[in-house]
């Protein structure tokens, strides 16, 4: 099989590159006026990793044995808001953002360390009152867990030039830092708790995602106990050359629809979160599914208050993840930092079963270990079985300082995965977040 063959039946359905919850987080909001209904806000967020893998997974144009790569962005720009009386209040911002891979470039070559680019990243205006919001432009979307929409992060570089048709967003993939939709005109209406609703059409300008125009509705429940949701995606539209390089031709009128809950059903200590997914391709009409059921405990009352979860994901042969992305932490919903990032499975055709210790020995620090087991369900071919065990910390040194480190082994059972071989691969990250 070709280099350009194996990428197409992959891309459709490659990570977005991860990033922790404190990086899409952190973003750090300097108040320059606050006066009679009058906001204005310097915004800030910078986040910088190094990281290293034994192996490399030659999707795209890497072929570094043991690659070591460095990528950092800057998200800089204003915000703020302006009360117009009693009827609510006008917001918006405008960000630009740099980003940047330096040496070998990812595990995956989905860069290559060339990568420097600037641009606007957020730029967008709204009205809202207690009751509805609609806002329009460029900005981050999401719904639900994300595990169908969260942001327009797949932020590839130069890693598939020399095949013709360039992907590049502008690197730093595993940071994902670009997560604006190109365009978007979102309608929310209803409160907090209760019942509410979102109408939205989004259209990405990313390369890696075929440029894919979508419109839908979410609808959701929340109550004491938790959020129940409804969410309809109907895909309008795609760039054909760049469907046709990513295998994404099945989008243009593809319809997803899903159902979720996330809460604690009542129970203090309980975290319960699962959505189940139905999907009809565009062109060929097929349907596939896709699910998730977890399950968590924390032991509050015992030093360090652990907590536990278990998950099973289940992705159909052929589902299409379209803009899954990180929300809740390590684990979601890049499934395991080698697999979800560079070597499969890529959210389809697998099963996944995911158990996880989170611990909190002092306030400023948190540590967790994450273990994964892959199950390839292509036609049982059994190529992206695997096991992954991930090991990793957040430390808060200051108020201007984050520090995260990650230790991932991960070992394939066959050597038809992309790695090649079935030893087991010690890869390291250390993430860098510089709040201000």
């Amino acid at each position: 099989m070709s280099m350009t063959q194996h990428f197409k039946q992959k891309l459709s359905a490659v990570a977005l590159g991860s990033a922790i919850a404190l990086a899409s987080g952190s973003a750090s909001a300097y108040n320059l006026i606050k006066d009679d209904g009058k906001e204005l806000n310097l915004d800030i967020e910078i986040i910088a990793g190094y990281f290293s893998s034994e192996e490399n997974y030659p999707i795209g144009s890497q072929t570094k044995e043991s690659p070591a790569w460095t990528e950092a962005y800057a998200k800089y720009g204003f915000s703020g808001s302006f009360d117009v009386g009693n009827s609510g209040s006008l917001f918006g911002a405008i960000n630009a953002m740099s980003t940047g891979t330096w040496g070998d470039g990812d595990a995956a070559g989905f860069t290559t360390g060339e990568e420097r680019h600037t641009e606007i990243e957020d730029l967008y205006a709204g009205f809202r009152t207690d009751m509805f919001e609609i806002s329009l432009g460029r900005q981050n979307i999401s719904f639900g867990d994300g595990f169908i929409i969260n942001g327009d992060a797949l932020n590839l570089g130069e890693g598939f030039d020399d095949y013709g048709t360039s992907l590049d967003n502008g690197g730093a993939y595993w940071l994902g830092g670009r997560r604006a939709f190109d365009n978007t005109f979102v309608l929310r209406a209803g409160p907090e708790t209760g019942l509410r609703s979102d109408l939205f059409w989004l259209k990405s300008d990313n390369p890696g995602q075929s440029s894919m125009e979508l419109a839908g509705a979410n609808l959701e429940y929340t109550a004491d106990h938790g959020t129940f949701g409804l969410l309809h995606v109907k895909g309008l539209g795609v760039n054909a050359n760049e469907a046709a390089f990513n295998g994404h031709e099945g989008r243009d009128g593809q319809t997803t629809t899903s159902i979720r809950y996330q809460g604690n059903a009542g129970v203090e200590n309980l975290f319960l979160s699962s959505e189940y997914t139905t999907q009809e391709n565009g062109v060929t009409g097929a349907d596939t599914n896709a699910w998730y059921a977890e399950a968590g405990w924390t032991f509050a009352d015992i030093p360090w208050s652990p907590s536990v979860n278990y998950r099973l994901t289940s992705y159909d042969t052929g589902y299409d993840p379209l803009f899954y992305g990180f929300n809740r932490g390590y684990g979601t919903w890049f499934q395991g930092e080698v697999a979800a990032s560079y070597a499969g499975p890529f959210a389809t055709d697998s099963d996944i079963h995911y158990f996880s210790v989170t611990a909190h020995p002092a306030e400023t620090l948190t540590v967790g270990v994450m273990y994964f087991k892959y199950e390839d369900t292509a036609a049982n071919s059994g190529d992206n079985d695997a096991d992954e065990v991930d090991i990793w910390a957040e430390w808060v040194v200051n108020e201007h300082l984050i520090i995260s480190p990650l230790v991932g082994l991960y070992t394939p059972k066959s050597a038809n995965n992309t790695q090649g071989n079935t030893n087991t691969n010690t890869y390291v990250q250390v993430l860098a977040i510089v709040p201000f």
